[in-house]
């Protein structure tokens, strides 16, 4: 198990230098069952590191570029009648592969961005009235830029609610951005080092690392305290909460415990539940983002951690 992780960090690291700490997140929301925004200005590598770890598995991987006239057929496809057969048939859209690269999320309308709530949500497709379901597993790595607002559509919080996690990745220090500049090319294709089936095996033992009852009162506590801090209008949902303890077992997973740890929670707060919230003095773009962050930061260390 370890030696599949790290070499699964080595392999993207090939491609995003000096950020393992965004690629173990990225895994963590890969175990959790989870979807993945990747909010920065532009640059950073965004897109590199959702199509690096798409590669690093033997999945299907499909990149969608989102655009204003994107239509929710051009993502989950659509039924075409068959007069041979006097029947239809669907015509599976890109939304049927097991990674899926949704480019510049923010820059297609909300209807299209509603077109990925099922999918994201129960990973299956209805069109029709016959459900369809989405191979397993299924992943939306979503990449938006907060800086730019000409020509985007700020997603709903009930778009947001559905990503277990959001995360940043920030310029890279300097021995790392000169390993960029000056450095050998970036592979133009990585080998796979995890097949399908190992990762949907990862998934479920996460899902069987035990949680003990205090450790489940101390997510709840953290939740219930963004919902009655006087900086936020808004705080998480049970979803956020469930999202929390999921993601609280895939890292005690990936870091080898066989048990959650309270460390394992506070870390993974920010990045699981900041994107949930709806600030009483929110800003915008990037400053919200770190505002965001900030506040929970403050009411994390409000809260009593078990001993």
């Amino acid at each position: 198990m370890e030696e599949k992780v790290n070499a699964l960090i080595a392999n993207v690291s090939q491609v995003i230098r000096g950020k393992n700490e965004a690629i173990r997140l990225a895994i963590v929301c890969l175990l959790s069952r989870g979807h993945l925004l990747i909010e920065d200005v532009p640059g950073v590598g965004k897109t590199s590191l959702a199509a690096a770890l798409a590669s690093s598995l033997s999945c299907s991987f499909q990149r969608i570029q989102l655009t204003s006239d994107l239509l929710p057929s051009d993502l989950l496809g659509t039924m075409i009648y068959d007069s041979a057969g006097q029947q239809f048939h669907l015509k599976a859209g890109p939304i049927f592969h097991h990674i899926v690269l949704a480019d510049e999320i923010n820059r297609t309308t909300p209807r299209t961005q509603s077109a990925l709530l099922e999918a994201m949500n129960e990973g299956q497709v209805t069109l029709d009235s016959r459900t369809y379901p989405l191979p397993q597993p299924f992943m939306v790595l979503a990449t938006q830029n907060p800086a730019e607002f000409a020509g985007t559509f700020p997603l709903p919080e009930s778009q947001l609610d559905r990503f277990l996690m959001r995360i940043s990745l920030g310029y890279p220090d300097r021995a790392a951005e000169l390993e960029v500049v000056t450095g050998t090319p970036i592979p133009e294709q990585l080998k796979p080092v995890m097949w399908a089936e190992e990762v949907v095996g990862m998934q479920a033992l996460a899902e069987q690392i035990p949680v003990e009852a205090s450790l489940v009162d101390y997510i709840l506590d953290i939740v219930s305290a963004t919902r009655s801090s006087p900086a936020i209008s808004l705080g998480a949902s049970p979803r956020g909460a469930k999202s929390l303890y999921r993601a609280a077992q895939a890292l005690a997973l990936l870091e080898g415990y066989d048990y959650v740890l309270p460390r394992h929670i506070k870390e993974l707060a920010v990045s699981v539940l900041a994107h949930r919230l709806i600030l009483a003095d929110p800003g915008s773009g990037v400053a919200q983002t770190r505002r965001a962050a900030e506040v929970l930061r403050a009411v994390l260390e409000e809260v009593a951690v078990p001993l």
